[in-house]
């Protein structure tokens, strides 16, 4: 498999499908982004290895978003118009999706994005394969309200997802006479934890939620720890295994994640995805659920490209809308009513070495809602309108 990062010019490959990887390398997203182009490059592999797809071998085009909007934007614009690429993989930040949604809108074409986020969002040419809010967010805030309490704590980065997933939750708070003690943002990359962490211990909330994204966390676990925190229930969001190793949350001891997919998950398709990885990449790499709804999307897309027997984003996406496939999490079936994947929900303890033993799972996967039902689509517009920052 040709694998091409774009900071210089590379011909192409007339006898190739080329597709477009867009993920942070550098920058304070760079930790939790990185395996996502790995798990890329392993479904490409894998795809090449059984010959391809319409007897071509597929062709990863690899490109650094830099943590920055503004360069996933000119990127993918240049994927697509310069390097005609099929298909594009890609982002972490809503900030950055966002930046990236109008660009594929223009060109018909077509983003898998791959990570859990805030909802309120459905694009024709986007394939959202991470947790909508009601897989995520909303079961992860009422199990810890059951577990710790109902005064919680709010902190999160300034932006898109963090800003929209607290209005949930305060909703969720405010509807189960709860009691919200704080809600503070700080801008991404940030490490100034210092305000935060002294109103957390004057008002001793029950719970923390986290929805701080990139190596800020890195700062807020330590500083809780140093406060003499450790022991105070956190539930984070947007903190993969990956994430939980390089910034030590398994320091803190009654730490939480919440996700549709943990590296610990037994089962046979699992751990033949999990030995894969590591044996491609390193014994000492960790994955988790952004790594395997990468690697997923990659292997709905091949199979939407078999069926129409094209490459052509204006032909596979009406076939992507039929596509279910067993994966490493369970069964993956896209939802044809609103562009994402049916997903478990499911959290995590945090244990020392960064992986997470699952405390509380679903029943059974749950239908994607990107808008919760209390409000129509009209009024959460206006209300996101209203909180913008």
């Amino acid at each position: 498999m040709a694998v091409t990062i774009i900071r210089r010019h590379y011909s192409i490959k007339v006898n190739s499908i080329k597709i477009g990887v867009l993920h942070s390398l550098t920058g304070t997203m760079a930790v939790s982004e990185r395996p996502l182009l790995d798990a890329v490059r392993l479904a490409v592999e894998e795809i090449n290895e059984q010959g391809g797809l319409l007897s071509q071998p597929l062709e990863v085009v690899a490109v650094d978003g830099m943590s920055d909007p503004e360069v996933f934007a000119a990127e993918a614009e240049r994927l697509i118009e310069k390097e005609h690429v099929s298909v594009l993989f890609g982002c972490w930040t809503s900030a950055c999706r966002k930046a990236v949604k109008p660009i594929v809108e223009k060109h018909r074409h077509l983003l898998f994005y791959p990570v859990q986020y805030e909802g309120m969002e459905q694009s024709a040419n986007i394939l959202y394969s991470g947790a909508a809010p009601n897989q995520q967010i909303v079961p992860g805030t009422r199990w810890a309200m059951q577990k710790f309490g109902q005064r919680v704590y709010l902190v999160g980065s300034d932006y898109i997802f963090p800003r929209t997933a607290n209005i949930i939750i305060s909703d969720l708070i405010n509807a189960s006479e709860g009691e919200i003690l704080g809600e503070r943002y700080q801008p991404l990359g940030s490490s100034d934890m210092e305000a935060i962490i002294t109103d957390i211990a004057r008002k001793k909330p029950d719970v923390v939620l986290n929805t701080l994204n990139g190596d800020s966390n890195a700062a807020f676990f330590a500083a809780l720890v140093k406060a003499g925190l450790s022991d105070l229930p956190l539930v984070s969001f947007s903190v993969e295994e990956g994430g939980m190793l390089a910034w030590n949350g398994g320091q803190l001891t009654r730490h939480y994640g919440v996700w549709s997919y943990f590296q610990s998950l037994p089962g046979e398709e699992n751990q033949r995805f999990v030995n894969a990885y590591r044996t491609r990449f390193g014994t000492d790499r960790v994955i988790s659920d952004p790594v395997e709804a990468a690697y997923v999307g990659v292997k709905l897309w091949a199979q939407a490209v078999q069926d129409v027997e094209s490459s052509e984003p204006s032909r596979v996406d009406p076939a992507l809308l039929r596509q279910s496939i067993k994966s490493p999490s369970g069964i993956a079936a896209v939802d044809a009513d609103t562009r994402h994947l049916w997903k478990m929900v499911r959290v995590g303890k945090v244990r020392p070495d960064g992986q997470f033993e699952q405390v509380f799972a679903s029943s059974a996967p749950l239908r994607p809602y990107p808008w919760p039902g209390y409000r129509t689509r009209d009024e959460w517009q206006v209300l996101l309108e209203r909180d913008r920052p």
